[in-house]
């Protein structure tokens, strides 16, 4: 594993963090941030969302390390500093979603290889919860899992859903799967909007700190979904629902205001669940990790409680 580029200086992370290539099996170049290393109770295991990079999770590893934990994150192919896989660089694409799988087995391989401290522990948000449990279905190497607003479902009106299927399906057969779903070809949520109705969270300063990070280093940005991309995740969702769930304790979270994913689907599934657990957060919007401060530390002190309260039973 080669050495990667770290931006410190928006990540605002612990200062011993790092950055390494990865080659997933079928040979697209991944990259993961690592902090905390000689953190003494196990490692967390961040798969980020759709349009994130490592970075966006330097303030998460810092909360994570004052409560014993290291934290690696990683950029999926097609975003931060990831191989892009489309002649659009903005484009947020991928041919098959189980090609993110290809991912999480070369991040397996090298957190192991890098000697992290174990347990292993899974945090997914949004895409990251949809990657995630597939990956716990394939049988993922952590004692225990939480998600963040996770996408077994994106949120949409009834009425688009039928036109949102048949459009991206038809996608491909057409030719026009690299095709930027219609209305999504801008610059993305930060960039593009303001604060004022944004719907990821009520906090002015994390909104402000994950724009400057995107205005510093706009490489990292990714814009709108493809159509392939939507087909994929809208197939993808149906099948983690419908699914029997992995033997794992797993933790959720879900802010009330949540509108970019599914809130019913997280609930049914939650239900379905024998050692899980739903935690539903008044007044937040989708980042629970990017939240008011109040919200962000009863989040990351009932993850460390539920990963501590793990570390030691047997997968």
């Amino acid at each position: 594993m080669e050495p990667a580029p770290l931006y410190r200086d928006i990540a605002d992370g612990p200062a011993d963090g790092t950055a390494r290539w990865l080659r997933a099996a079928d040979g697209v170049r991944l990259r993961i941030a690592i902090w905390g290393r000689d953190a003494p109770d196990g490692t967390v295991l961040l798969f980020c969302g759709r349009t994130e990079f490592a970075e966006k999770y330097g303030r998460a590893s810092r909360d994570f390390r004052d409560r014993g934990l290291a934290t690696v994150a990683v950029d999926w192919r097609g975003q931060g500093l990831a191989d892009r896989l489309h002649g659009d660089a903005r484009l947020g694409h991928v041919d098959r979603f189980d090609a993110y799988q290809c991912d999480v087995d070369a991040v397996q391989a090298a957190v192991r290889d890098l000697g992290l401290p174990r347990p292993f522990f899974l945090l997914g948000h949004s895409m990251g919860g949809a990657i995630g449990l597939r990956a716990l279905m394939r049988g993922l190497d952590v004692a225990a899992a939480a998600f963040s607003a996770p996408m077994w479902g994106i949120s949409m009106a009834p009425a688009l859903r039928p036109v949102a299927w048949t459009l991206s399906a038809a996608s491909r057969p057409l030719g026009l799967g690299g095709r930027y779903t219609p209305g999504k070809a801008g610059d993305g949520v930060l960039l593009d909007n303001a604060f004022e109705g944004n719907d990821l969270t009520t906090d002015p300063e994390m909104f402000a700190h994950m724009r400057r990070q995107l205005t510093r280093y706009p490489e990292l940005a990714v814009s709108g979904p493809s159509l392939a991309w939507l087909h994929e995740a809208l197939r993808e969702s149906r099948q983690l629902v419908r699914a029997p769930v992995p033997d794992r304790p797993v933790l959720t979270w879900l802010g009330t205001d949540e509108r970019i994913v599914c809130p019913e689907a997280i609930r049914a599934r939650m239900d379905d669940w024998p050692d899980g657990r739903l935690e539903l957060i008044r007044g937040a919007r989708h980042e629970v990790m990017m939240e008011r401060p109040e919200i962000r530390a009863r989040v990351f002190d009932q993850a460390a409680e539920h990963f501590l309260a793990h570390a030691r039973q047997p997968v």
